[in-house]
């Protein structure tokens, strides 16, 4: 499907306004909404490429500014180490529960326009995926893709890096889908063990993917970019996303 001009919308949360785009489909009719979250970096070229192309699929995707209470409206940091040391800082900085917020008041805003069927799902890369974890804790997240979340296994997410997403695996109602490259070295294999133990402990309905690769080989830009890889995992995900929550 062609695209609508992207829309920016404000949106409040428990710590201020939040700056997202909207991307979906310029045709008629009614599409599961889709709760995108970014890499470190924000609203970068390569995460809204990948938005429209989920967009494109079928579905209304809202990206927020994950660290918009600490940068300008609009700020998008460089794939470099000034931006990854922003990037890095930032993500232990914010309260888990401000993250927490803002997946609400996305999620509650896609559950309300007037093109959306009420079907919610959530999707994210990096730190995105582990924002996606913590959007399926919400009850009404019928499936959420995780790619290569990071600090999962660690508990190191937010202030205090003490974060307790796999120790609520039980609270998710919906399906997850999980992508890991098994030459990243964010998620080692023991990480991805314990994650893939935790979930199946607590009785979740999960997939689970492996591939060789490394870490951001969704991501369209930079040497560990792989676009075959990323084509067939893309494919899954919509098709994930269309079993769970309906759609064109």
């Amino acid at each position: 499907m062609t695209l609508r001009e992207p829309e920016i919308v404000i949106l409040s949360t428990p710590t201020g306004p939040m700056r997202a785009l909207v991307l979906r489909p310029a045709g008629e009719g009614k599409f599961p909404g889709l709760l995108f979250h970014s890499e470190i970096f924000q609203l970068t070229a390569p995460i809204v490429r990948t938005a429209a192309f989920l967009a494109g699929h079928g579905f209304i995707v809202a990206l927020p500014e994950i660290y918009h209470e600490y940068l300008e409206s609009g700020t998008v940091l460089a794939y470099d180490q000034a931006g990854s040391d922003v990037g890095n800082r930032l993500k232990i900085e914010k309260p888990v529960v401000a993250y927490d917020g803002d997946n609400r008041a996305v999620l509650d805003y896609l559950k309300s326009h007037e093109s959306c069927t009420g079907a919610l799902g959530s999707f994210g890369p990096c730190i995105g995926g582990h924002l996606t974890y913590r959007a399926a804790l919400q009850p009404d997240v019928a499936a959420a893709a995780c790619f290569y979340p990071t600090d999962l296994h660690k508990r190191s997410l937010g202030a205090g890096m003490n974060d307790d997403s796999l120790a609520r695996a039980a609270d998710i109602q919906g399906e997850l889908m999980l992508v890991f490259g098994r030459q990243d070295p964010h998620v080692p294999a023991e990480g991805r063990a314990m994650i893939y133990q935790t979930l199946t402990a607590a009785g979740v309905n999960f997939t689970w993917h492996e591939f060789n690769a490394a870490h951001a080989f969704l991501r369209d830009e930079g040497l560990r970019y792989d676009p075959e890889l990323a084509r067939q995992a893309l494919g899954m995900t919509v098709d994930f996303f269309r079993r769970c929550l309906g759609g064109q």
